[in-house]
């Protein structure tokens, strides 16, 4: 076998996790730390945290070439995790961090012969303004992607898995709505807009959703890199990631809000005003230029109102992925933390 070879296949020795500083981020090098993997992170901030689990962390940009190829050297692994997230912003930037950046991680994967890339990636690339429901992965990406994040994410998954060939194997996970014990963005807005009484039920309220716990997430990324050590399978393709059975999204809402002694969301909006609202607020916030989020977008009125959740056979068959913590369990730990953290 040569040395390249040997890069290619066999277990992970030395890996790279960008973005590690982040929710998905940090579950995952924790995760790769246990396993005895040597861990390197790249971000912009330090992280001592998780330098104290001998993790070595080099602070840079994804959009910087040179240091990703300083980062990634010697490295037989990549997860490319980081991304410009959420639903509004400088549309330059999403597409600079989500798509320059991935080609960056692309190229210094290809120039320091690191053999696998395990991207993630989002069900968003393919939310075309339509239900979507129990889809698999043969559904086309969006023609109308509605914010820029699922416009750049598009690009960005592409380039993956164009990328993907005998030197450099790389895969593509979509978890959905990832939550559980320190989220510090879904569950902590979600909570502060119920608090307030903000949030009002979009559409008829019977749609469903799929949700990924944490543990899931890792645990599929971690099945995702061992696919390509091995066998290979999974090489070149995306794949859905969720818990075992999608969530009917308000009443979930609504549950995880009474455990809280959060009043629960009664009053509703149609889509049309919803989304109408959404157009008119995005156009006034750009002709303003701020960055403030608007407290509705196009995106948002379909997420709340629509269904979309994913089929994961794929996953269960080419990857072994079958969730370790159901959702119920995953309420618990979630409202366990929340309690520990005075959020409750």
């Amino acid at each position: 076998m040569d040395a390249g070879n040997e890069v290619r296949t066999g277990a992970m020795h030395k890996v790279a996790v960008t973005g590690g500083g982040g929710f998905i981020g940090k579950a995952l090098v924790r995760a790769l730390v246990n396993r005895g993997v040597e861990v390197t992170v790249i971000g912009r901030n330090p992280y001592p945290d998780l330098t104290s689990l001998g993790v070595r962390c080099v602070r840079g940009d994804i959009r910087e070439p040179g240091i990703l190829a300083e980062a990634l050297r010697g490295c037989d692994t990549v997860f490319h995790v980081a991304a410009k997230a959420g639903i509004w912003g400088p549309r330059h930037e999403y597409f600079a961090i989500n798509c320059t950046g991935t080609a960056n991680v692309v190229a210094a994967c290809r120039a320091q012969q690191v053999g696998r890339l395990i991207y993630t990636s989002t069900p968003s690339v393919v939310f075309d303004q339509n239900d979507l429901a129990g889809v698999d992965e043969s559904t086309p990406y969006a023609s109308r992607p509605l914010c820029a994040y699922a416009a750049s994410k598009i690009l960005a998954e592409r380039e993956v898995l164009a990328a993907n060939c005998e030197d450099l194997r790389a895969i593509a996970l979509r978890p959905h709505l990832v939550w559980g014990p320190g989220d510090r963005h879904l569950i902590p807005r979600l909570l502060e807009r119920g608090r307030v009484g903000s949030l009002r039920i979009v559409g008829a309220g019977d749609n469903q959703v799929d949700i990924a716990y944490i543990d899931n997430v890792v645990h599929a990324h971690l099945l995702a890199a061992d696919n390509l050590c091995t066998i290979g399978s999974g090489a070149g393709q995306a794949f859905f990631i969720g818990q075992e059975r999608p969530v009917a999204l308000w009443p979930w809402i609504n549950g995880l809000f009474v455990r809280l002694g959060i009043p629960p969301v009664t009053r509703r909006v149609p889509l049309t005003v919803a989304y109408g609202a959404g157009m008119i607020l995005e156009g006034l916030h750009g002709m303003i230029g701020t960055a403030n989020e608007p407290r509705m977008t196009r995106f948002l009125a379909c997420q709340l109102a629509q269904s979309h959740w994913f089929s994961h056979r794929k996953a269960e068959r080419v990857l072994g992925y079958r969730p370790l913590v159901g959702t119920e369990d995953g309420v618990e730990r979630l409202v366990d933390w929340l309690r520990e953290n005075g959020e409750m």
